[in-house]
């Protein structure tokens, strides 16, 4: 459970692990399997019916106890099961829930569907094969993983990183946001409770003043004090700096989205000196992601953060640098490549340069509402501190794919979670499984046909007004927070005039930069080479991209055989 501290009290009961399965022996092998891999640290039940798991799930959460898991045998009638699924949505919304099928069984196109289905309306995560056999050991390792995620989650569980903060606390959010964005394991403890109160007895009693408190235990108890963003994830020992003799590279890579991260990792791979700077945090807009469902080979889905923390990681074991929050200043061609000079760093030179800064999200236009930024208000943040949230009501504003899985991770914290969107329905830019879940989730509001107007609060977001877009007619509504997930522009006005854009700030390449004046030289560009040889524009700050994550690793790893090429030529 994470290697608790002698001295250090957590909550004394184990986490349940619960099988329902109708075959008395499948079952009996099931909690067999159980017991032999997780039975030290987990509590095992089985059952065979859906009314006695039922009570079982009732009986803990009247006992405050934790669920890590639920697997449900697919065999049970419809109704019962999708009803037994939908008590541990709201009974346990940490838990993880999955069906149990049988070998084989992936030859149905029913059994398949029922799963899909499942995994649409957010009943379960994923399927998991029935062991078969003792010592199961594939039977072991889906269960581990379900385990892990559910650990990963779970607000009691003793972690690597823990906030402390007033649970209105714009900042605890800002700062919960930032470690999950950069793939930081953490938990939030709300100041007075006792998990809160377990922390502050851990360390010194200047900590208990500080009105944002983060504790690092598994770096050695690092405590920060209302700490900067930077001073976060230095602590955390992801880089900020260069030394003196890391300043000639052969790549730059501006923006550590899935784009610069795949740039990087391929760059490094193949022998290249690479230094990648981001300004906010890994992932880019793909890290405030709560679940990518259709990322190839994870087939349980993967959140932006986790994905752009494997990237990084990825790259960083090649031996590519990182600057996070730091940003690139200036871009100067000159005879050897391009002189960069990048804030709180200075100067570095490199060879070439990849742009991969991907788009800033659109904000309201709204003076009440941005004077609230940070205060209640986020543009483009993940939802990371929903527990921060929790019994609490939150919104957010935005139509696409990001918003929908903002909502559905937002409601199993929140008391009532409202979307706000501009049209009549959400079928124009929200899929279909999304649109699905929301409708079957009892508190989720959705407001069609109205604009966000207004906001207020002392010191702090309490309210949004919301105006018919048919009627004129104003409505105040209460909020705690609002997450504006309204789309994005593209951030190129800082480069050089030289790099051709189109008339929203695009970057042209390949055969646009080709069809431009601003292209200087006999030969065509590379697909992915702007108007000024040697820098190359990746992911979505491309005109005619694809918004799609696989495309920008696809461009970013792509972009790399155009760069040797370009340095061959000019080398030559």
């Amino acid at each position: 459970m994470g290697g608790v501290p002698s001295g250090t009290v957590w909550p004394e009961s184990r986490p349940l692990l619960l099988a329902v399965e109708t075959d008395p022996a499948t079952l009996s092998r099931i909690e067999g399997e159980l017991q032999r891999g997780f039975g030290s640290d987990f509590r095992v039940r089985g059952e065979l019916t859906v009314e006695e798991a039922r009570r079982v799930l009732e009986r803990a959460e009247d006992n405050d106890e934790r669920v890590a898991l639920v697997l449900v045998d697919h065999n049970i009638p419809v109704e019962g099961r999708n009803e037994l699924l939908s008590r541990v949505r709201v009974l346990h919304p940490d838990a993880r829930r999955a069906l149990l099928i049988e070998w084989g069984a992936w030859a149905e196109r029913e059994t398949a569907n029922a799963v899909l289905r499942a995994m649409s309306l957010g009943d379960i995560s994923y399927y998991v094969l029935k062991p078969w056999i003792n010592r199961d050991e594939y039977f072991h390792r889906v269960v581990a993983e379900f385990v892990q995620e559910w650990s990963r989650s779970e607000v009691a569980n003793y972690r690597e990183v823990v906030v402390v903060a007033d649970r209105h606390s714009a900042r605890a959010q800002v700062v919960s946001n930032l470690l999950q964005r950069n793939g930081i394991p953490h938990a939030f403890r709300e100041r007075g409770s006792r998990l809160a109160d377990l922390v502050l007895a851990e360390l010194p009693e200047e900590a208990a003043a500080a009105q944002v408190l983060v504790w690092m235990p598994a770096l050695g108890g690092t405590t920060l004090i209302d700490p900067s963003d930077a001073e976060v994830v230095q602590a955390w020992g992801l880089p900020t700096s260069l030394g003196d003799e890391d300043r000639d590279f052969d790549l730059l890579v501006v923006g550590a989205g899935p784009a610069g991260l795949a740039a990087a990792v391929y760059a490094a791979s193949e022998g290249l000196r690479v230094v990648a700077v981001e300004r906010e945090s890994l992932g880019g807009q793909a890290g405030s992601s709560s679940l990518i469902r259709n990322y190839l080979g994870f087939s349980r889905g993967v959140s932006g953060a986790e994905l752009a923390q494997r990237g990084y990681q990825q790259a960083w074991v090649f031996g590519a640098h990182f600057l996070l929050m730091r940003e690139v200043e200036s871009i100067t061609p000159d005879d050897t490549g391009f002189l960069v000079k990048i804030s709180d760093v200075g100067e570095v030179r490199a060879r070439a340069v990849v742009l991969a800064t991907g788009v800033s999200y659109r904000r309201l236009g709204v003076p009440e509402v941005d004077a609230l930024t940070d205060d209640g208000v986020y543009y483009g943040s993940g939802v990371s501190a929903a527990h921060g949230l929790s019994g609490l009501r939150a919104a957010v504003v935005g139509g696409g794919n990001s918003a929908g899985q903002a909502v559905l991770h937002l409601a199993r914290y929140c008391q009532q979670v409202d979307l706000v969107i501009r049209g009549g329905d959400l079928s124009r830019d929200m899929s279909s499984y999304l649109i699905e879940t929301i409708a079957a989730t009892s508190n989720i509001v959705v407001h069609t046909n109205v604009d966000v107007v207004g906001a207020g609060g002392e010191g702090r977001l309490e309210w949004v007004t919301l105006r018919g877009r048919g009627t004129g007619s104003e409505e105040r509504m209460q909020s705690d927070a609002v997450f504006v997930m309204i789309g994005a522009q593209p951030r190129t006005d800082w480069l050089p005039p030289q790099l051709a854009r189109d008339d929203h700030g695009y970057l042209l390449a390949g055969y646009d930069a080709a069809a431009s004046p601003a292209w200087p030289l006999e030969r065509r560009p590379h697909p992915y080479e702007t108007t000024v040889p040697g820098i190359f524009a990746v992911g979505d700050v491309r005109l005619g991209s694809v918004k799609r994550v696989a495309s920008a690793v696809g461009e970013g790893s792509v972009v790399i055989s155009q760069l040797h090429q370009f340095l061959a030529e000019r080398d030559g």
